[in-house]
C-alpha cells in the first residue's frame, strides 16, 4: 500500500505604507479613489496570490539570495510545480487574479515579465514601497507583513466597490512568513468577526505604525459584513511546516504541499472544471517527474487531514474519458493511474466526520507575537 506521505517536490515522489497597484498592463496606483467600476466586468470571484515561495521558487534566506533574486531575468526565475497551469485554469472559469507580493516595488518589471511568459493575465498587482518605507526611516516596515499586507487587502477589497459585495475569495500564501495569520484575520474581519477593538490591539501588539493602525481602522468599520467573504485559504508548505501548525486557524486554511491538492480542494469548491485538475496532474507528470501513485497520494492526503469531502470522482472520471482520445493530451496513463486510486480515499473521506459548523475566531491577540518569523 502506498505511503500516505504527500509529495511536494520531484525527489518525495517515486508596508507599511503607501501600497502601489498595477492593473495589467498598465501602472496606476491604487488608492481609495481608484475608478469606482471596480469589477463590473462581471467578476464570478476573486483568487489573491504572493508571490514568492508561493507562486515562484524563491531564496531569500541569506544576503547573495537576496541579491540573487533581484537581478534574476524573468525567464531565469522558477515557477513551482503546477501554479502556473492553476492559476491560467482559474483564469478560464472567470476568476479574477489579484497579486500581492512582499517583493519590492524595485523588481515590478522582472516579476510582470516573469507571469507574462507564463501566459498569466492578472487585474491587479501589488509591491511593497521598500524604498518610501526607507526614506521614511520606517525600519520595520521592510519586514513586517501584517502592517503592509492587511491594509492591501483592505484596500483592494475597498477598490473593487459595490460591485464585490457578493463576489468571494480565494486566497494564496505561503509558510515562510505570516500569510495563513494575515489571510485569516483579513478573513474575519469581513465576515464581522474581527470587530474594530480586537483588530486595533492586534496591530498593536504587532508593532503596526499609528497611521497604518488607524487606516486599517478605517476599513475595519466600513468594509465588515455579516457573511462570509473569504472562501479559502491556501497555504504552500514551502518550508515544510507541519500542517497541524495550521489546525489554530480552523478548515478555511488548507495546508498544501503541490499544486494538484489546491487544485483537488478547488474542484470540490466549485471553483475549478475537473479537466483544469488533470491538466495541473499533467504537468507535474511530464515536468516534475511525479507518477500516477504520488498523485493519488496527494488526494490520499487531503482526506487524512480532513480537507476533502470525497465528491465530484464522477467529474473527474468523465474528464478522464475526454483525456485518453484528446490527441494533445500529455501523461495519459499515470493520470489514468491517478483517476482510478482516488476512490478508496474518497471512500474514506465520505465516512469521516466533516462539520459545517463555524470554527471559533483563532486567538489573534495570543499569535501575533510570532505572526512573522522575521520581524
Amino acid at each position: 500500500m502506498p505511503s500516505d506521505k504527500p509529495p511536494s517536490t520531484p525527489r518525495e515522489i517515486g508596508a507599511q505604507d503607501d501600497v502601489h497597484d498595477a492593473a495589467h498592463p498598465a501602472h496606476q496606483p491604487a488608492s481609495v479613489d481608484l475608478p469606482e467600476e471596480g469589477l463590473s466586468r462581471g467578476v464570478s470571484h476573486i483568487s489573491r496570490w504572493d508571490l514568492d515561495k508561493t507562486y515562484l521558487r524563491t531564496e531569500f534566506e541569506t544576503v547573495g539570495d537576496l541579491l540573487r533574486t533581484a537581478f534574476e531575468r524573468a525567464d531565469e526565475k522558477r515557477t513551482n510545480p503546477g501554479a502556473a497551469t492553476l492559476l491560467r485554469e482559474l483564469s478560464k472559469m472567470g476568476v479574477s487574479i489579484h497579486i500581492l507580493s512582499g517583493s519590492p516595488e524595485q523588481m515590478r518589471r522582472r516579476l510582470e515579465d516573469k507571469l507574462r511568459l507564463d501566459g498569466i493575465v492578472w487585474d491587479s498587482f501589488v509591491l511593497k514601497p521598500n524604498l518610501k518605507n526607507l526614506l521614511r526611516l520606517r525600519f520595520r516596515a521592510l519586514r513586517d507583513q501584517l502592517g503592509y499586507k492587511l491594509p492591501a487587502l483592505l484596500n483592494e477589497r475597498s477598490n473593487a466597490g459595490p460591485a464585490s459585495s457578493e463576489v468571494h475569495e480565494t486566497l494564496f500564501g505561503d509558510d515562510a512568513e505570516a500569510d495563513a495569520f494575515v489571510y485569516s484575520l483579513y478573513a474575519d474581519i469581513m465576515a464581522g468577526r474581527a470587530k474594530e477593538d480586537l483588530v486595533n490591539e492586534i496591530c498593536k501588539r504587532g508593532r503596526v505604525y499609528d497611521d497604518v493602525r488607524e487606516q486599517i481602522s478605517n476599513y475595519v468599520r466600513t468594509l465588515a459584513t455579516s457573511h462570509e467573504v473569504v472562501e479559502r485559504v491556501f497555504i504552500h508548505l514551502e518550508q515544510q511546516t507541519p500542517p497541524g501548525d495550521f489546525h489554530v486557524y480552523g478548515p478555511r486554511v488548507v495546508p498544501f504541499y503541490n499544486y494538484l491538492q489546491a487544485a483537488f480542494v478547488l474542484l470540490e469548491d466549485g471553483r475549478l472544471r475537473a479537466s483544469s485538475v488533470l491538466r495541473v496532474a499533467a504537468e507535474l507528470v511530464t515536468q516534475h517527474r511525479f507518477d500516477g501513485d504520488a498523485l493519488a497520494r496527494s488526494y490520499g492526503d487531503l482526506v487524512m487531514r480532513g480537507h476533502l469531502r470525497g465528491h465530484r470522482l464522477d467529474d473527474l472520471a468523465c474528464a478522464l474519458g475526454d483525456w485518453q482520445v484528446d490527441p494533445t493530451a500529455t501523461a495519459k496513463d499515470e493520470v489514468c493511474t491517478m483517476v482510478e486510486g482516488l476512490e478508496p480515499y474518497a471512500e474514506r473521506a465520505r465516512r469521516g466526520p466533516m462539520s459545517d459548523e463555524p470554527t471559533p475566531i483563532p486567538d489573534y491577540l495570543a499569535l501575533v507575537a510570532k505572526h512573522n518569523k522575521r520581524h
